[in-house]
């Protein structure tokens, strides 16, 4: 199926983009995947870096891993946790940081996304 307005993208398409931004929605995972790019880490490096609790850290890694973003693999008794497909997120987050550059303002202050949403507003986004 082909949208309308000659994007020319099928809506399975326009799905996985909006899941994988979806991935992208909470800073802890943000958090998590510029550490994750400074090179491989377990779940307790994570909470010791980030100040997050262990159930919070596996849960955000288990949506990025999901996502495809993150990938886990065992060390003994722990899971080890790398970033899949690297180059390309740091990529992203130099086109995040132009875009930033341009708009920070206006999503920072969007009523319905921006920091100051009020909590029943930012839930509904997530």
């Amino acid at each position: 199926m082909t949208t309308t307005g000659g994007v020319g993208s099928d809506v399975s398409g326009l799905v996985a983009a909006a899941c994988l931004f979806r991935g992208f929605s909470d800073p802890s995972r943000i958090a998590i995947l510029q550490h994750l790019a400074l090179g491989e880490h377990r779940v307790v490096d994570l909470t010791a870096h980030l100040g997050l609790a262990q159930s919070t850290v596996s849960t955000h890694l288990a949506c990025l891993r999901d996502c495809g973003l993150v990938a886990a693999r065992p060390q003994g008794r722990a899971t080890v946790y790398s970033l899949q497909h690297g180059e390309a997120l740091m990529d992203l987050w130099a086109a995040a940081e132009r875009l930033l550059a341009l708009t920070g303002d206006a999503v920072t202050l969007c009523p319905t996304y921006g920091t100051d949403a009020p909590p029943a507003a930012a839930d509904g986004a997530r």
